[in-house]
């Protein structure tokens, strides 16, 4: 999980350089591809609607759940989060090579207290051309094991996003081939309150390209 005050998490909103195998990944992205734009159907919802909608679920959980980051006082003003445009181009194909399963890492965290997490595997892809790597992980003790743990950083922090990084949940699959969308990257929990623990991207997720998509800073940093 990601983020936490004394262990509160959020589970909903948390989901380095070798590519995909051509072969795979031409296979995943033409399924990608039909799946978003081929035939729409009356029912099918548009990518870039799909990713307006999540983004408005995410500001209304923001402002009205319960377990918000806001402060319940700041929660009724809280504005709409800020976002880079919506880029069909950050959504790429990936391929899990999973880790020994005894394969921990000690993550540093925002109250300088680290949480031990363990590799669940590289997720190997492709992005604007240039092959890339990010490891998934799960905290040790964390019982839902059905989601990846991506943290990562990219040039973009510090600047255009939280210089803590950024996250993003991906559900298991029993293939090892992801759905890898940087459109739905968000910022942790402590970005908007400094009480929560959260996770920073190890050495090994940290980017050397930048990463304009998904949630980004407001003017002047703010949120």
């Amino acid at each position: 999980m990601p983020c936490s005050s004394v262990k509160l998490t959020s589970s909903k909103w948390r989901r380095a350089g070798l590519g995909v195998r051509k072969p795979v990944r031409r296979v995943l992205a033409a399924v990608l591809l039909a799946a978003a734009c081929a035939g729409c159907s009356p029912k099918e919802v548009p990518y870039g609607d799909d990713i307006t909608s999540w983004r408005a679920e995410k500001d209304q959980f923001m402002r009205e759940s319960a377990d918000s980051p806001v402060p319940a006082a700041d929660r009724a003003a809280f504005p709409q989060l800020s976002y880079f445009p919506v880029a069909p181009d950050y959504r790429v194909p990936a391929e899990l090579s999973v880790a020994p399963s005894d394969t921990t890492l000690a993550i540093p965290t925002s109250n300088g207290q680290p949480r031990v997490h363990r590799r669940v595997g590289t997720l190997r892809f492709t992005l604007k051309g240039q092959p890339l790597a990010l490891t998934a992980f799960v905290e040790v003790g964390q019982e839902d094991m059905r989601r990846l743990f991506v943290p990562f950083g990219d040039l973009t922090n510090g600047t255009e996003s939280y210089p803590g990084g950024r996250y993003l949940e991906l559900d298991r699959t029993a293939t090892g081939i992801y759905d890898l969308d940087f459109n739905r990257a968000f910022h942790p929990f402590c970005y908007y309150n400094p009480v929560y623990d959260c996770p920073y991207p190890p050495r090994e997720n940290r980017l050397a390209v930048p990463v304009r998509a998904g949630e980004k800073m407001g003017p002047a940093g703010h949120k």
